[in-house]
């Protein structure tokens, strides 16, 4: 997949809204980036995106399908199945905080982020590792899955991977419900389409809102009407209408979050701020009609502190306002008012809303490597030092580790993580690639360090990243470069996990060639740190000491003679022998007790075929494992007997493109494995397709 387009300016964005920016990356664009990937397959699938009702005037673009949500069902989605969510919405909690400015229970952060175009945004990753897959989910409170276009579509759900990931998290995610500003190709008939009422006096598409969050899995919407040239009368049926679709969806536990646009007067005027004119978008004198409300980029310090006010005099959180923050532009170096929305001293004011924090990718030149979004999306999140323990620099960005108390959702065993990021240049198994293509799934991502990077040492303090070039499973590890000419601790994980006679952690690490050798030692500590910012008060257990050429090597540290208790920190000790730098990986990381392997899916069956220039892709079916699934894992076996990982996915649907036969081989060989939370495979389901 190729780079986004250079996104639309900070003003222009101002001028028209949130929303038109959506709409300036439009059908040509999307268009362009659909011809770009070749020769369309007609099984590919990808998101849904509708139109209220009616469609435009005229035909789509190329490889952009006009649909109308009012004529949609669950049996006739021929791509649900590989967009459902499966993955349940994650409880946390939040740990002492790793610096002394970070609240818990005060701002929160939403983010409106945009992962692909309208149209063609594959539904279960794609061929390419050049993809914004965000890693802080500890920070964020609500993730909307951003977009939409007059020419495309105006409501969006959420695919299957963002939303697994997030949940993953415990991070709701919205879909967007967009009604863009005339000037972008905004009719008003949309919005009527949208609020129309039934015989009965109901409106239909809210309940088909809600049909659409249950059937994919995802949280609720993202309301955002910008069409200009509404009444009081229209505007009172979209108050209307955000009540039926809270009412509808309340017993899911569907969100809503309300963009300052429309106002009472069926004008769009972008208050920035809760007040008189949107106010009843919000809360009403029956009681809440949206969640959140996102405030318009227009805010002002006193325009904040009116709001927060106003929001408590209606009985209501003044942290359900967020306040928009647009770094589409200029990522960290945008020009905020901290002050007005988190101050450094004192309580915070609301909280805030990213508008397109996939700057992080998108800023960073051609040739761009995951590496490099990550070391940029590091430095957004935690700040220029890259260690929330102390996120304050020497520019105005105010990173979200310095305002916002990280969350953590370790609370049960078992626990695993490979340090996968959802994306990669191969793909590895055991320490093996056993696909060679570049990927990108948000699915398959592993739960990672929050607190990036937090690092306590009496000497130089070593590098740390999450690197591509080497992995024990997935695509990527963890990468500590340095000369630890004194021990190191390294906090990875906050917790609160059982632990017993039982209970062991279970480390996979390596040093690259030319590294020194490394003693490691597990950190795990059973009480809260004293104060935030404080050190965890770790105890210390012996990993071994990995040399260059010993290879990828296991090692399981029991707990038992810590004696019963609670988890409370997990992290590792990294000492240097002499002054030469080390190369330390950390592949694998888990906190367990009995390892269980999982039981077999079954019925694996070929659901589609189509044939292409000497290729054919497939879809496949197949039906759930019994008990608990992290995801699953297809193969493809190779006539020399060799196994070539094609992908996985948390639902039971899988999209195989661009298969070529194998020398002789008769047909092609299939196999799909339930993968456990500790990573472990059950038996295969098998099938084949004939050449």
């Amino acid at each position: 997949m190729s780079p986004h387009p250079r996104p639309p300016s900070r003003r222009r964005v101002l001028l028209a809204g949130a929303g038109a920016a959506a709409t300036l990356l439009g059908p040509a664009a999307a268009a362009g980036a659909a011809g770009r990937r070749g020769a369309a397959d007609p099984l590919q699938p990808y998101a849904s995106y509708w139109f209220p009702d009616s469609l435009p005037p005229g035909a789509p673009g190329d490889r952009i399908t006009w649909r109308s949500l009012a004529d949609w069902t669950p049996e006739g989605d021929r791509d649900l199945a590989f967009n459902a969510a499966s993955v349940p919405l994650a409880e946390r909690f939040t740990p002492v905080p790793a610096n002394t400015t970070a609240r818990a229970g005060q701002a929160r952060i939403s983010a409106l982020a945009a992962f692909d175009h309208t149209a063609g945004n594959p539904s279960q990753g794609s061929a390419t590792a050049d993809f914004y897959a965000p890693t802080h989910w500890a920070y964020l409170d609500e993730l909307v899955f951003w977009g939409g276009s007059s020419g495309e579509g105006l409501i969006l759900a959420p695919n299957a991977p963002v939303t697994d990931a997030a949940h993953r998290n415990a991070v709701p995610v919205l879909g967007t419900v967009f009604l863009p500003p005339t000037a972008f190709g905004g009719d008003l008939r949309w919005t009527r389409d949208l609020v129309q009422r039934d015989a009965a006096g109901g409106f239909p598409l809210a309940a088909q809102l809600v049909r659409v969050a249950a059937a994919y899995g995802f949280d609720g919407w993202f309301v955002n009407a910008e069409t200009d040239g509404g009444d009081a009368a229209l505007a009172d049926r979209m108050r209307g209408f955000l009540k039926a679709l809270r009412a509808a969806g309340a017993a899911r536990g569907l969100r809503i979050t309300w963009y300052d646009a429309l106002n009472t007067t069926g004008a769009v005027g972008w208050q920035g701020a809760l007040d008189a004119l949107n106010r009843p978008f919000f809360q009403d004198a029956t009681g809440p009609v949206a969640d959140g409300l996102f405030v318009d980029f227009r805010w002002s310090a006193r325009s904040l502190a009116d709001s927060g006010r106003l929001a408590e005099r209606l009985g209501r959180s003044r942290y359900d306002l967020w306040a928009g923050v647009d770094v589409e532009s200029a990522g960290w170096d945008s020009p905020v008012d901290w002050d007005a929305i988190v101050p450094a001293d004192g309580a915070q004011v609301v909280s805030y809303g990213f508008y397109r924090p996939e700057w992080t990718l998108h800023h960073l030149p051609q040739g761009r490597t995951p590496g490099d979004f990550h070391a940029a999306d590091d430095r957004f999140w935690c700040g220029e030092r890259l260690d929330p323990t102390r996120p304050g620099g020497g520019s105005g960005w105010r990173a979200p580790a310095a305002a916002v108390a990280d969350r953590s959702t370790l609370t049960a065993l078992p626990f695993a993580t490979t340090f996968n990021t959802g994306h990669g240049l191969r793909w590895y198994e055991d320490g093996v690639a056993t696909s060679p293509a570049p990927w990108n799934h948000l699915g398959l991502q592993d739960r990672l360090p929050p607190r990036r990077w937090s690092v306590r040492t009496a000497g130089r303090r070593p590098r740390l990243s999450l690197d591509f070039a080497d992995a024990w499973r997935g695509g990527s590890s963890l990468l500590v470069r340095g000369a630890l000419d004194a021990p190191a601790t390294v906090e990875l994980f906050p917790a609160r996990l059982p632990a017993d006679g039982d209970t062991v952690v279970e480390l996979t690490h390596r040093v690259d060639a030319a590294s020194g050798p490394v003693t490691v030692e597990v950190a795990v500590a059973l009480r809260e740190p004293s104060a935030p910012g404080s050190p965890a008060p770790y105890v210390f257990l012996s990993a071994g000491t990995v040399e260059a050429g010993g290879g990828w090597r296991t090692v399981s540290v029991p707990l038992a003679v810590l004696g019963p208790g609670v988890l409370h920190s997990l992290g590792v000790r990294l000492s240097g022998h002499g002054t030469g730098a080390v190369t330390w990986r950390l592949g694998a990381l888990a906190v367990r007790s009995a390892a269980v392997r999982p039981a077999a899916p079954a019925g694996l069956r070929v659901t589609g075929a189509a044939t292409a220039d000497g290729t054919v892709s497939l879809r496949l079916g197949w039906r759930r494992a019994a008990g608990p699934i992290r995801h699953y894992a297809l193969h493809r076996t190779l006539p020399d007997g060799s196994r070539r990982f094609l992908g996985g996915t948390c639902g039971t649907a899988f999209y195989v493109p661009d298969l070529r036969r194998e020398g002789n081989e008769q047909a092609v060989r299939l196999a799909v494995c339930a993968i456990s939370e500790l990573f472990t495979a059950s038996d295969p389901a098998e099938t084949t397709h004939p050449w």
